[in-house]
């Protein structure tokens, strides 16, 4: 009866792909199968009885409390204008040289990253901001639109991501269930701030690389990526200049290193430093006379429509994860994962193979809520590190979330791009960004140090 599990699982995929709610499918659908099962003697009721105590235990997570003030903070930064203000210096600074603007869009991209955290509202912003003005300077649109959506999902890799956060609580209770089933009755934690320290060096690495392809097209093809003349960028100096760029610098670097800063100093847990980068956030906002009423009313609604989304899908997810362990779909996904060849390897090809394509289908919470505990507990318990597993996940749904023809960063872009930029510009523009996600995923691959190392150096302490 345990192949009951998996039939569930594809009545889920194959109920979202006919549009219904993510949250209600999930709920939905365990219901109908646990109706079924209690009905056929196959389901014992007594799963479904632990609902309260996994809702009770979702309300006094302390973690989850980061989502919220980590998407406040991102909404408020994009209201704010800091975006628009922070692309325009990086161009005035980089605009010169072949390539410039495409390297402005990937530095803002990382830096709207580690400052909002939310892959989609980068993505549109980027596009709205910069794709225009790339067009408009003759920059080829193939890159143009590759460079924007390859920069903009660096919001699921470089802290604070609000995926790392959901995927920090989620490994770290898998963690503790894998050494549970193995016997080990104290067994060590895994912390949202291990995965974003862990994080650090991978996404930097991401955007060397981005980096280190566009200057390799500026070598190769100038003609696709030309430079902005000097009376062009600016009505100034050089001088000038670079005091406007450090002016439209400063503001984020000084709440990204406000946020991070307190979680690598050991001053701030995630959540403490969440409410740190809200909090500075306003201020920033105060500062360019943003912090209107209006503007905190839209972003209130904003970050509970989002918040309320989260959660919703995580009570969906609870009640899906419930119904397929009453089915035996733990014991029987171990089963597979363990029978396969290659042993660790081979199990984590799979997943990783599975993931991938339920990118497709899936945002990253749902992935993160339904897939990650069934298949993480089996994956740790072989012994593979919590940090460099979790940020194998988070480089690969973000390489999913490139990938045509479903990739959800392709729709964001399309959504905003003009009507001169075509479906398969988008397309053919992300494919070498694709190639080099699938490096750096093999990099971290074959080097799980560049995830486990500074962890281990910054929380020696602990």
């Amino acid at each position: 009866m345990e192949y009951i599990s998996l039939i569930m699982f594809a009545a889920v995929c194959i109920t979202l792909l006919l549009g219904y709610p993510v949250a209600l499918t999930l709920a939905g659908t365990a219901l109908i199968f646990a109706f079924i099962g209690i009905q056929t003697a196959t389901f014992d009721p007594a799963f479904l009885e632990v609902l309260p105590n996994r809702l009770y235990g979702v309300m006094t997570n302390e973690t989850l409390l980061a989502v919220p003030l980590f998407v406040f903070m991102g909404v408020m930064l994009e209201r704010s204008k800091v975006a628009e203000n922070l692309l325009d210096s990086m161009a005035q600074l980089f605009g010169g040289l072949r390539g410039g603007l495409g390297i402005s869009v990937t530095l803002v991209g990382m830096l709207l990253a580690a400052s909002t955290g939310i892959v989609g509202a980068t993505v549109v912003t980027m596009g709205l901001l910069s794709l225009p003005t790339m067009l408009k300077r003759g920059y080829d649109p193939r890159l143009s639109c590759g460079t924007i959506c390859a920069s903009g999902t660096l919001g699921q890799i470089i802290p604070p991501s609000i995926v790392l956060v959901i995927l920090g609580d989620v490994i770290s209770s898998s963690y503790q269930k894998a050494q549970l089933d193995m016997g080990v009755f104290s067994p060590e934690t895994v912390s949202v701030g291990d995965l974003f320290v862990g994080a650090l060096i991978p996404g930097l690495l991401l955007v060397l690389l981005y980096l280190l392809y566009i200057v390799g097209v500026a070598i190769v093809k100038p003609a696709a990526v030309p430079a902005i003349p000097l009376e062009e960028r600016a009505l100034g100096t050089n001088s000038e200049i670079y005091i406007k760029a450090l002016r439209g610098l400063m503001p984020p670097l000084m709440l990204i290193v406000a946020v991070l800063g307190s979680i690598l100093g050991g001053l701030a847990t995630p959540t403490e430093a969440a409410s740190v980068g809200a909090v500075g956030a306003m201020v920033l906002a105060a500062v360019r006379k943003q912090l209107t009423l209006a503007v905190m009313t839209e972003v209130v609604r904003s970050t509970t429509s989002v918040t309320a989304m989260v959660f919703l899908i995580l009570i969906g997810a609870s009640l899906f994860s419930l119904v397929f362990r009453g089915f035996g779909g733990d014991d029987l996904v171990r089963d597979l994962l363990s029978d396969l060849p290659g042993g660790v390897f081979g199990a984590m090809l799979v997943v990783m193979l599975i993931m991938f394509l339920l990118g497709f289908v899936l945002d990253f919470i749902e992935i993160t809520f339904v897939v990650v505990p069934i298949v993480g507990p089996v994956l740790l318990a072989m012994g593979l590190d919590p940090v460099w597993l979790g940020i194998m996940i988070a480089i690969n749904l973000q390489t999913s979330f490139l990938t045509p023809p479903f990739g959800f960063a392709l729709f964001y872009l399309r959504g905003v791009a003009p009507a001169s930029v075509t479906t398969g510009d988008i397309y053919r523009g992300v494919a070498p960004f694709i190639v080099i996600q699938l490096i750096a995923l093999g990099t971290v691959a074959y080097w799980p140090e560049l995830a486990t190392w500074l962890p281990k150096v910054v929380f020696a302490s602990g």
